[in-house]
């Protein structure tokens, strides 16, 4: 599928942590990563929120060098309608089933599950399976000592100011119901928690259960997520929670760590887990972390601790827009209905009329980049952006002979610059490149040309996009076209270096 050229390079990075040997093998906006091994191959899904398609599959020889090859849902289950949060990818007789959050339509978050017959899709929705009035989030599946399917998840008592006890409950072997009661296993009851646990996953060795959990909060500027460790002889428990938690936490390159899988390779134990780079810091969002641990012989778990210096793997994406579809790097609003005509080395983009338009953004890597678009052809305004959400965008566009900058901050809407062309106004004069760049991630220059002329900055000072991400996501960079459904833009090209 020749959709998207990629080159390739090394940026090289020390990670000189202070405690751990943390290595980014999923960069960009991957929170709450889950990863499973079926035969020789590992599997690893991770939160969309309220970007789609929702939940990318990702494939992997090494738990390191990863390749997206297509998504769990490519339009909303009919219960949900927003929240696409924290899928858990398992593997069992046969079937790979994703265990998810979403909000459901009239409520409020539940758990979900979908089967498929191999990992990389075509997924069947079950429908929810656990919906608690303050909510349910990240589940896990998990067989007691006598085999039995249970299903491991937190209450989400935060958002109501109240407890967030995590709960385990029979699960039924085609995973369309719970049955039985449910039981607590444990809750945030130590000062370093904050009052709140989740995205536990549990691994068995020897006599003992262990749960990996996050706890305190997860995200935005001022989090301080971390991870701990809870062990039990039986499933249902008592559960005793590891006196030197939390096991991961803040280093001086990564910062909220936590909620994550553990996976065996090679006879190692390793945990693929998020976490925000303190360089890139939220804007490009939390990222995928794996680190090696052992069973300690106090019966324990101890995450490997070294200075290795770590080879990062950067990437340069272009897209001519040649192939047959849409390449996977694209995401677009949940909230959206997303028109596009993809042709023979062009993409149309149907407009949408509201503040920020019909976008298409994609993830980014790096603290400073580039971006450029190419319109060959627009009957609305079209521009390129960086995108927070629908109510918070900022994006130059060229429309009716006119060059503007343009700032969405909580749906209110601003003109920055505006600059006339008389040329494309009276010719319709095309193609038009519109560029963005950005610095430490949040300052933001735009430029544009006409035809084969040199760029031209449209903006002398940065604008700053601090307020940008939400809370639960990262920043995309991409395209934007307003008007009535009716009109469009064509572009033939799309850059992000």
């Amino acid at each position: 599928m020749k959709l998207l050229k990629l080159t390739i390079f090394l940026l090289f990075i020390s990670f000189f942590n202070n405690s751990y040997s943390q290595e980014l093998v999923l960069p960009g906006d991957h929170p709450d990563p889950s990863v499973v091994k079926i035969g020789e191959d590992y599997w690893a899904a991770g939160t969309t929120s309220n970007w789609m398609p929702a939940f990318p599959i990702y494939h992997s020889k090494d738990l390191k060098k990863w390749t997206q090859k297509s998504a769990v849902f490519k339009v909303l289950p009919q219960w949900a309608d927003f929240y696409m949060w924290a899928p858990e990818i398992s593997y069992d007789k046969g079937k790979v089933y994703v265990y998810y959050t979403a909000h459901k339509k009239d409520g409020n978050l539940c758990i979900g599950a979908a089967v498929a017959d191999k990992p990389d899709g075509i997924y069947t929705d079950l429908g929810p399976l656990m919906c608690q009035p303050a909510g349910s989030i990240d589940a896990f599946p998990m067989r007691d000592n006598n085999g039995k399917l249970y299903m491991i998840w937190k209450e989400d008592g935060n958002s109501v100011q109240k407890p967030t006890p995590i709960w385990a409950m029979e699960m039924k072997e085609d995973r369309t119901g719970l049955i039985g009661k449910k039981t607590e296993l444990f809750r945030g009851d130590q000062p370093w928690e904050n009052g709140l646990v989740e995205g536990v996953s549990i691994v068995k060795n020897g006599e003992y259960f262990y749960a990996i959990y996050a706890a305190a909060g997860c995200c935005g500027i001022k989090c301080n997520y971390g991870t701990g460790i809870a062990r039990s002889k039986n499933l249902l428990g008592p559960w005793e929670k590891y006196a030197n938690n939390p096991v991961l936490a803040s280093t001086d390159n990564w910062t909220c760590p936590g909620h994550g899988t553990p996976v065996k390779k090679d006879g190692k134990n390793y945990f693929l887990y998020h976490g925000y780079s303190a360089e890139e810091s939220v804007y490009a969002g939390r990222q995928g972390l794996l680190i090696e641990f052992e069973f300690t012989t106090d019966g324990w778990i101890k995450f490997k601790q070294n200075n290795k210096k770590y080879t990062a793997k950067r990437v340069v994406k272009s897209d001519d827009f040649s192939g047959k579809s849409l390449s996977l790097y694209w995401q677009w609003s949940i909230f959206k209905d997303i028109k596009l005509n993809l042709g023979k080395k062009y993409l149309e983009i149907s407009a949408l009329p509201d503040v920020s338009g019909a976008y298409i953004g994609q993830s980014v890597n790096h603290s400073d980049y580039t971006a450029e678009a190419v319109i060959i052809k627009a009957t609305a305004e079209a521009g390129i952006a960086i995108i927070g959400d629908d109510r918070q965008i900022i994006f130059a566009s060229v429309n009716d002979g006119k060059v503007l900058l343009k700032q969405v901050k909580n749906g209110e809407i601003s003109i920055l610059k505006t600059i006339s062309l008389p040329s494309i106004k009276a010719t319709g004069k095309f193609p038009v490149k519109l560029k963005l760049h950005a610095q430490q991630n949040h300052l933001f220059t735009f430029y544009y040309a006409i035809g084969n002329e040199s760029f031209v900055k449209i903006n002398a000072e940065p604008v700053d996009g601090s307020f940008l991400p939400p809370w639960d996501r990262a920043l995309r960079v991409g395209l934007t076209v307003l008007g009535t459904p009716d009109h469009s833009a064509t572009f033939s090209s799309f850059s992000l270096k």
